[in-house]
């Protein structure tokens, strides 16, 4: 039955995006077959496949024995508050946000602006990107954008086609938009695994991120006009040079960077938690004189329990996932990954009084792995905006629907997931 729940669920995330689109005679069936049967691979490699399997298990290996590097400055700066006697002293209060998350983030983007100066980071998007062009005929610049998202933010890949922004048609730059909402940049998916999350399943989703952004984007938004291909080539695209004067300049700009986006996230989560709990108090007392006491999340849980069923997740846990898959969206995926942590770790689900089955388990840490909540949405808008001032007007018009295309995008991959292990 969660087989057909799946089936059924890409095919209404498909439908709903074909009725969304501004242009349905011009979609290329080739591209939508192309971009669909590369995710299925992706996912039936890595979470089917034995050799696939060992594969994404020994990439986990490598990115915890790249994380464990953080320890070393963690703990020169923190001590034993740093290390997992914190487990010993607290039980699983021992887990702080503060001193797990947010270090890995500022050695992460240290280390990619390092790898972006030395020109490492562009061979790997000018291979991934190259590949997505030939594969789907998308465009030169976008097809790099694309590739640029599995390993950088919203704002920090289109960075690589900045020179050719201003010379994308409105499908790309529609596409540009999308891909980074849909993605997750390097840094923050390796906070994500510090929450429990299997490696493998965050660097699986990531991967397969990059064509479900442009299927939906083209779906959406097909492309009617010429696009930016003849302003761009192989070779120009090579010549961006770092902007860092130096390696040592490049990781201590890295880690400036890092320790903003720290802070960020951390005052972020801070402020909407808060927030949450307060809307719930206020929700919770204003439905207690009808005598059945409801909370926000509760709420949200109810809404979205018909796309967790649809993702193929089981109805006796789909109001918990549709809690989560609504915090994400409405919220962001840091909260919805913080609340999955305690199951993910055998925590007993109330709704069934029996652990969160491991089908769920995977099908959320696929769909919510992606930038999209509603804040991501100014973040685009200001950091892209600023990369090409004249056609803010244009991004701002465009913003909402791309976050809509986006979000199926990462609907996809949680249905994928859950049909490859149906």
């Amino acid at each position: 039955m969660s087989i057909l729940n799946s089936l059924l669920g890409i095919a209404v995330i498909l439908l709903v995006a074909y009725l969304c689109s501004n242009n349905r005679r011009r979609i290329s069936l080739r591209l939508v077959s192309i971009a669909l049967l590369m995710q299925f691979t992706f996912a039936f490699c890595m979470l089917y496949l034995p050799i696939g399997k060992q594969v994404m298990m020994w990439m986990a290996d490598k990115v915890t024995a790249l994380l464990d590097y953080t320890q070393i400055g963690t703990q020169f700066l923190l001590g034993g508050l740093a290390t997992d006697k914190m487990f010993d002293l607290l039980g699983a209060d021992g887990f702080i946000f503060v001193f797990k998350v947010l270090p890995v983030l500022v050695f992460l983007s240290a280390l990619s602006a390092l790898l972006f100066h030395v020109g490492i980071m562009q061979k790997l998007i000018i291979l991934i990107g190259g590949a997505l062009h030939r594969l789907l005929g998308t465009s030169r610049a976008e097809s790099m954008s694309s590739a640029a998202n599995i390993f950088l933010g919203v704002t920090e890949a289109p960075l690589v086609i900045r020179p050719y922004l201003k010379y994308l048609s409105s499908s790309e730059f529609f596409t540009i938009l999308v891909g980074g909402i849909a993605s997750i940049a390097g840094t923050v998916l390796l906070g994500y695994a510090q929450y429990g999350v299997k490696i493998e399943y965050l660097l699986a989703a990531s991967f397969m991120s990059a064509p479900a952004g442009l299927l939906f984007a083209k779906l959406f938004y097909p492309e009617t006009k010429e696009n930016s291909d003849k302003h761009t080539s192989a070779n120009s695209m090579k010549e961006e040079k770092s902007e860092y004067r130096n390696s040592i300049d490049a990781v201590t700009q890295g880690a400036s960077v890092g320790v903003s986006m720290a802070l960020n996230i951390a005052g972020m989560l801070l402020a909407l938690l808060a927030i949450i709990a307060m809307f719930d108090g206020i929700m919770m007392w204003a439905t207690s004189f009808t005598g059945h006491e409801i909370s926000l999340t509760q709420l949200i849980g109810w809404l979205f329990s018909p796309v967790a069923w649809l993702l193929g997740v089981d109805w006796t846990e789909a109001q918990f996932a549709g809690q989560l898959l609504g915090q994400k969206v409405l919220f962001n995926e840091f909260i919805a990954y913080a609340n999955l942590q305690p199951y993910l770790d055998g925590s007993i689900l109330p709704a069934t009084g029996e652990a969160l089955s491991v089908k769920t388990q995977v099908i959320l840490s696929f769909a919510l792995c992606g930038f999209t909540n509603i804040g991501t949405i100014g973040i685009a808008i200001g950091g892209i905006g600023a990369m090409c001032p004249e056609r803010r007007g244009e991004l701002t018009s465009i913003a909402f629907k791309a976050f809509g295309a986006a979000i199926l995008a990462n609907l996809m991959n949680g249905a994928i997931a859950g049909l490859i292990l149906g």
